[in-house]
């Protein structure tokens, strides 16, 4: 387990994490953009996060997020579309809401779990009036190069629940 320290811009404190973050990824339907974030955090940051995605509703898992995943590297095939309702005794430290959507019908979480929004846009809607199978991929492979970029940071951006050293 990772023994962390993130300092608080504001002022002299610091923060230990010995354990990994829990970190939540929501958007509406846990279909694309939740299940990327998912996916890059578990490969990229495993060994500081617990990654989990989850949408207001389900909709199945997309099968071109799946490719592109794959085409990266990045195996979310065995991933499924999960209700936030599933979740109901974990205790988050942090929630990223993912798209608009769930930013605006995001539950409000008991404790110390921290919500934040970062959007991205919507593949599928993106992807709806490509005129080739190509054109709509290229929506799904840039946001989730977009992802990546962002979930390469964590846990940076993310505001933390701990105690003060």
């Amino acid at each position: 387990m990772s023994r962390l320290a993130f300092g608080d811009r504001n002022t002299s404190r610091r923060f230990i994490v010995n354990r990994k973050l829990k970190v939540l990824f929501l958007c509406t339907g846990n279909s694309c953009r939740s299940q990327m974030a998912e996916g890059w955090a578990r490969a990229l940051k495993g060994d500081l996060i617990e990654a989990y995605s989850a949408g207001i509703e389900t909709h199945g898992l997309n099968p071109r997020a799946v490719r592109v995943m794959a085409e990266a590297g990045v195996d979310i095939s065995g991933h499924r579309s999960k209700n936030i309702a599933e979740f109901g005794g974990v205790d988050f430290d942090v929630v990223v809401t993912v798209c608009g959507h769930a930013n605006e019908h995001c539950p409000v979480f008991p404790g110390k779990t921290k919500v934040i929004h970062v959007g991205f846009d919507d593949p599928p809607a993106l992807a709806k009036y490509a005129k080739s199978e190509e054109e709509a991929l290229s929506h799904y492979r840039r946001v989730r190069d977009e992802i990546r970029r962002f979930t390469e940071f964590l846990p940076a951006p993310l505001p933390t629940a701990q105690s003060p050293e």
